[in-house]
């Protein structure tokens, strides 16, 4: 099953979509600007390989549910989400987000 739902970050949009795998769930969020994602976010993949991209992307670990996923560290990001919105590893997903404007 996928499950999408508009939410709102103080006062900010964004799109949390979740899907429902084999022993597995798929979380994400995101806006028009970049995304925070499950553990199933291959980051390394969107440095090396996608770079020319410039995707701004996080990924968290250990997270099963919308909450979680906003309040969780982040583990791994982007380069360019890094230099071009400041994230960092070990801020919130939400923290993230938020610098998304």
């Amino acid at each position: 099953m996928v499950h999408v739902e508009p939410i709102w970050i103080d006062d900010v949009p964004f799109t949390f979509v979740h899907v429902e795998l084999p022993k597995t769930d798929l979380l994400v969020i995101s806006n028009d600007i970049g995304y925070i994602m499950c553990g199933a976010l291959d980051v390394d993949l969107l440095n090396e390989k996608l770079a020319g991209r410039k995707i701004v992307a996080g990924r968290a670990v250990g997270v099963r549910t919308r909450d979680e996923l906003l309040y969780a560290p982040l583990q791994k990001v982007t380069n360019y989400a890094k230099e071009t919105y400041g994230w960092e590893e070990g801020m919130s997903g939400k923290e993230a987000l938020l610098r998304l404007k």
